[in-house]
């Protein structure tokens, strides 16, 4: 066999795991959504109601993600700009009575067209590919490249989530916004960036009670066992209960009856009583597996926009997972953004599987030119690709 065939055999492998791994997620996630509806079933509701939206978002997912790895990034860098306003307004139109919808004392979602979805996932969509067209079309250097476009694309991202008040999502925005920003200019200035912020932050969770309680309830749950700390204890004991193999799918006791939000936040822990810490570990090796593909893809661009579009669209994926997973295992105080690919919740799973879309979209363009250089044989890729 040439040596050339056993790196397009790797690349083939590397293509299936971008979308192989996101796919055995899903599917988990429906097996534990559906597990978790059976509560359901003994108050009169209909313990398929909730897996068969899940299901049906996943195959909206599947085909974004088809029609993403149609669309070269080329095509997608043209309309960035259009793109990334849309899901501004759209974001803006949440503070509108009427469209934007107040749940859980915050207005996170919006209703259009009949539809109910959050558009903080149509910004981690749009907002990577701005930011990196931007960023390749910028020739500042310093603090000024930090200001712009940086900090002023944080900013108006910012701002409406703040408003709404979604403290969870500008986190994400944030850590996405600073890993491309260090990927194309450096780490200085993000760093003292990131430094304000945290004091910033500190000042936000200050002045606003609900966040003082969730910020105490990660200190100290045990000082308030009933009220402010009752989650986050719950979520511990179910990983408790799991052990190393778990009690068993649909057998969960505290996804049935002190667990809040196992559907959602909290779905980890109750992944983790049912299967046990071979469950967690296996899903855990799962994202870890993914990050890695994700990285090779970045790693191997030479173009300074595709290999930033491939890591954005990874970190809006990663960040969220870290803080989801950070909360629920009380490593930092709970941020409320749902686990990628898993957690129910039509908005982020169908924008997850556009993510996917597009990195795959970028590997293929990579593929294409490296196989146009494979016919250059005496020159080495890399050597191809600077001369080309």
């Amino acid at each position: 066999m040439k040596p050339n065939d056993d790196g397009k055999g790797l690349r083939q492998r590397g293509t299936f795991l971008i979308w192989g791994i996101p796919m055995i997620l899903s599917l988990c996630g429906l097996v534990m959504i559906a597990s978790l509806s059976l509560r359901n079933s003994m108050t009169g509701g209909n313990p398929y109601a909730l897996p068969l939206k899940q299901f049906q978002f996943l195959g909206l997912g599947m085909t974004a993600m088809v029609c993403c790895v149609m669309f070269s990034p080329q095509a997608l860098r043209r309309h960035c700009g259009l793109l990334w306003l849309v899901s501004l307004a759209l974001l803006w139109g949440t503070l509108i009575p009427g469209l934007g919808l107040r749940a859980g004392g915050a207005r996170r979602w919006i209703s259009l067209l009949g539809f109910n979805f959050q558009p903080l996932e149509v910004l981690l969509f749009t907002m990577p590919i701005f930011l990196a067209d931007r960023m390749t079309a910028s020739r500042r250097e310093g603090l000024d490249a930090f200001v712009r476009p940086t900090l002023l694309v944080i900013f108006l991202s910012v701002l409406p989530l703040m408003l709404q008040p979604n403290l969870g999502g500008a986190l994400v925005v944030i850590g996405v916004c600073c890993l491309m920003h260090v990927e194309s200019r450096g780490w200085k200035y993000p760093v003292l960036g990131g430094i304000l912020a945290f004091f910033l932050i500190a000042f936000l969770i200050w002045q606003a009670p609900y966040r003082m309680r969730r910020f105490y309830a990660f200190w100290d749950p045990w000082s308030d066992p009933t009220g402010k700390g009752f989650q986050i204890i719950q979520g511990l004991v179910a990983f408790a209960n799991g052990g190393l193999t778990g009690v068993g799918i649909g057998k969960g006791l505290q996804e049935d009856r002190y667990l809040p939000e196992a559907q959602t936040d909290y779905v980890f822990p109750a992944i983790g009583e049912e299967f046990g810490l071979l469950g967690t570990a296996f899903l855990l090796a799962l994202y870890a597996l993914w990050t890695w593909r994700a990285y090779r893809i970045y790693r191997r661009s030479e173009d300074p926009f595709l290999s930033l579009l491939a890591l954005g669209m990874a970190a809006s994926v990663v960040c969220p997972m870290f803080l989801n997973l950070g909360g629920v295992m009380k490593l930092m105080p709970l941020a409320g953004v749902p686990l990628p690919f898993i957690s129910a919740g039509g908005s982020s799973l169908l924008f997850m599987w556009a993510k996917v879309g597009v990195l795959m979209a970028v590997d293929r363009t990579l593929r294409g030119r490296e196989l146009g250089m494979e016919e250059l044989p005496e020159v080495s890729g890399r050597q191809a690709r600077r001369e080309s």
